[in-house]
C-alpha cells in the first residue's frame, strides 16, 4: 500500500517592512552571548549584506521603508526591536539595556511622521523581537530582554490575546531567535530554548510545527522572515531549508555573517508593519 503526502499550497502575501541601514554598525559592547567587542567588524561587508536582504524583499514584491540610522547607536540596524506593530497599532519598545535605549525615541519619531499614533511601552519590551502576531493572537517571549509583565501591557495595546512563552537559553535572548512565524497557522521553533510549559503550549497551538535541530538553531536559522510562501533565512540552516521545502515553502538563503557577530539575523533587521485588519490584502 502506497501512501502519498499532500504538500500544502503556500501563498505569498504582500508585506510592508521597516529596515534601518547599518551605517554605524559595530560591536562596541556585549549584551548577549554572541557579541565580542574584540572581534573586528567589516562595515562595508555589513552594508553589502544588508543591501542584499533589502533588495531581496523588494524583488519579492514587498514594500520596504527605511528609518535613518543615528550615530552612537550601532544596534539600530536591528529594526525589529524598536517597536511592535499589530493591526496598525504601534507599541514602541522600552529597551532593557541603556546602550540601546535611545533607539526607542528614533522609532517613535518615525512612526509619528508616517501617520501612526505610537504608544510608548512603560515596561521593558524589545518590540517585534519578542512579540510575533500569528493566527489572531500574539506570541510573546519573556526572558533576558522582555518582562512577563509587559505581556499584559501588550495585550491591552494590541487588543489581541497574548500567549506567553518563556525563554531559557541566553543565546536565544529574543523570541525571534528561537521561533519564526511562517504563516497564519504554521511556525518553526527550537524546543530547547523554551521551558517545558511553553513547549506544551506550542505543541497545542501548532501540532505540525517545524522543529529546529541544535545545528540549525545555533546559526540563528530561526531568525527568519516569511511572507507565507517565501522564507528568508541564513543559508547555513540547511536542515531547516529542507524541512521548509517539504512543507511547501520556498526557502531563500541569505548571508549576514557580519550582523551575526552582534547576534542578529534576517528577522532582527526587519520590522513588519502589520496593517489594520481592514487594510489587509
Amino acid at each position: 500500500m502506497t501512501t502519498t503526502t499532500t504538500v500544502p499550497r503556500r501563498d505569498a502575501v504582500r508585506r510592508s517592512y521597516l529596515l534601518c541601514p547599518p551605517t554605524y554598525f559595530a560591536v562596541e559592547y556585549a549584551i548577549n552571548p554572541w557579541m565580542d567587542p574584540s572581534r573586528p567588524v567589516d562595515s562595508s561587508a555589513a552594508l553589502q549584506q544588508w543591501q542584499t536582504l533589502r533588495d531581496t524583499l523588494r524583488e519579492l514584491g514587498h514594500r520596504v521603508e527605511t528609518i535613518a540610522a543615528r550615530p552612537r547607536l550601532p544596534d539600530m540596524v536591528f529594526a525589529a526591536n524598536g517597536a511592535s506593530v499589530v493591526d496598525g497599532r504601534v507599541l514602541v519598545a522600552r529597551f532593557r539595556y541603556p546602550e540601546r535605549a535611545p533607539e526607542a525615541a528614533a522609532h517613535r519619531a518615525w512612526f509619528h511622521r508616517a501617520g501612526y499614533r505610537p504608544r510608548v511601552a512603560r515596561l521593558p519590551n524589545e518590540g517585534q523581537g519578542d512579540f510575533l502576531p500569528v493566527g489572531g493572537r500574539v506570541l510573546a517571549g519573556s526572558g533576558p530582554r522582555t518582562s512577563a509583565a509587559a505581556h499584559h501591557e501588550a495585550e491591552r495595546a494590541f487588543g489581541r490575546r497574548v500567549v506567553s512563552l518563556r525563554l531559557t537559553d541566553p543565546r536565544y535572548y529574543h523570541l525571534d531567535t528561537a521561533l519564526a512565524v511562517l504563516s497564519e497557522d504554521q511556525v518553526m521553533y527550537y524546543p530547547a530554548a523554551f521551558t517545558p510549559e511553553s513547549n506544551r503550549t506550542l505543541r497545542e497551538l501548532f501540532p505540525r510545527a517545524i522543529l529546529a535541530t541544535d545545528e540549525d538553531a545555533s546559526v540563528l536559522g530561526l531568525n527568519a522572515v516569511s511572507d507565507g510562501r517565501h522564507v528568508l533565512l541564513t543559508e547555513a540552516a540547511r536542515g531547516l531549508a529542507a524541512r521548509l521545502h517539504a512543507e511547501g515553502f520556498v526557502p531563500i538563503g541569505v548571508r549576514l555573517p557580519e550582523l551575526l557577530k552582534a547576534g542578529g539575523g534576517p528577522k532582527c533587521c526587519v520590522l513588519e508593519l502589520h496593517p489594520a485588519s481592514r487594510e489587509r490584502p
